[in-house]
């Protein structure tokens, strides 16, 4: 049998010894986490990175069942792969001005694997002082869903949601965003992060941007760009532990991919709104999160052979716990379910999607610059376009188990 080992580097600091539960590193989409000292500018830059490989076959009992979006060594032909590949170039240049660069090294491009691209590239400019208010312009995360801004070296499931996700694939896209916290609130960002709380980073308590709205590294297919807000706000209840919850929408015109010959019509351009809200409960010891969104957008429809504007909902709800060992490092325990109805407008056609799937694991964290996570995963899919019910008329509908194994190193 094969092991899936999944390596995560995140921070240049001085990690824990072997005796002291594991720490997560300060976000580094932040201002707040490098500071400026009046030198050469290069002087000011750090880097860190991380990389991951997996394997998704054991126990697997349908090799059919597949997941495009959240990982495409799911299935027929899988085997070890890498996730991600990254190195993160960040820090103040000014003290008004923050640069961060994500090159991966670990993206496919048609049957091409372990090719460079550009996650993030962007730069925040602080408009105070303060930096309290600011702009962050480039390519970076679109602020909607707290697991969709949720470091991919913090999150504990292996994928991120489908409801969430699918309003935007990679998480990511050209534009630019307004970011307001008050300084102590962005240092409780920064905290839930550094405290391996599994905070998603300093987005604001209240953000808008305008984006191009067909995700990163796509060029744009029309003139109407996207549109999204968020507020959120991380409470310290009496007892002592952290709690958010959010609200965010996003509103736009999509282009399909169309490449199905067989489909009725010639439409391509689709007006998208959703709206989604949050709730994060941080583990001190016991944590829960849930998150749903609700909209409509493109989405193939069997019945007529069309991509028409229909309906979505989708979501997740998770559960998992802290157990701090004074040898054995950090062990969580978590459980999480998540449903999707709706198009993928990502994908061929806007693939139609009906997802329901179960996930139980636990995540180890040994000492603070490894961790591996073992997850067993039981799936119900229905993905159906325009070429699948071509050759399948009676339609497309995918169960299955698999056991899911996942390492980290951080550097």
């Amino acid at each position: 049998m094969f092991i899936h080992v999944l390596v995560t580097v995140i921070s240049a600091e001085t990690f824990a010894n072997n005796n002291t539960p594991p720490l997560a590193p300060p976000p580094a989409d932040s201002l707040t986490s490098h500071t400026y000292r009046p030198t050469n500018w290069y002087d000011n830059l750090s880097i860190r990175g991380y990389m991951q490989v997996r394997y998704n076959r054991l126990l697997e009992t349908n090799p059919d069942l597949v997941c495009e979006q959240c990982d495409r060594s799911w299935g027929r032909n899988g085997g070890f792969s890498f996730r991600r590949i990254r190195l993160i170039f960040f820090g103040n240049v000014h003290p008004r001005a923050y640069v961060y660069i994500q090159p991966d090294f670990a993206s496919s491009i048609g049957g091409a694997g372990n090719v460079a691209q550009i996650r993030d590239a962007y730069f925040d400019l602080a408009l105070n002082d303060e930096r309290t208010f600011r702009l962050r312009i480039g390519q970076s995360k679109v602020p909607f869903g707290f697991e969709n801004m949720q470091s991919s070296q913090n999150r504990i499931p292996l994928d991120r949601n489908d409801g969430l996700n699918s309003a935007v694939a990679n998480e990511r896209d050209l534009g630019v965003f307004f970011y307001w916290a008050p300084v102590e609130i962005r240092q409780r960002f920064a905290d839930l992060v550094a405290n391996n709380l599994k905070g998603s980073g300093d987005y604001g308590v209240f953000g808008l941007g305008v984006y191009n709205g067909h995700t990163a590294n796509q060029m744009e297919r029309n003139e109407s760009p996207h549109l999204v807000a968020r507020a959120t706000y991380p409470f310290k209840l009496p007892s002592g532990q952290f709690m958010e919850t959010s609200l965010q929408a996003y509103h736009g015109k999509f282009v399909v991919n169309r490449t199905s010959a067989q489909l009725e019509g010639n439409r391509r351009e689709f007006l998208e709104q959703r709206a989604a809200a949050t709730f994060v409960l941080y583990p001190q010891p016991f944590g829960l999160s849930m998150e749903y969104n609700i909209g409509f957008g493109p989405e193939y429809v069997p019945s007529s052979n069309n991509i028409e504007s229909r309906p979505l909902n989708g979501g997740y709800m998770q559960a998992y716990y802290y157990i701090e060992h004074s040898k054995h490092g950090l062990i969580i325990p978590f459980a999480r379910w998540h449903q999707y109805n709706g198009g993928k407008k990502h994908e061929i056609d806007a693939r139609k999607h009906r997802v329901n799937e179960q996930e139980i694991g636990v995540e180890w964290q040994p000492f603070r610059n490894f961790e591996l996570v073992v997850m067993y995963t039981f799936s119900n899919r229905t993905f159906e376009d325009g070429l699948i019910m071509s050759e399948n008329p009676l339609g497309n509908n995918q169960r299955g188990r698999l056991l899911r194994i996942q390492a980290q190193v951080n550097f």
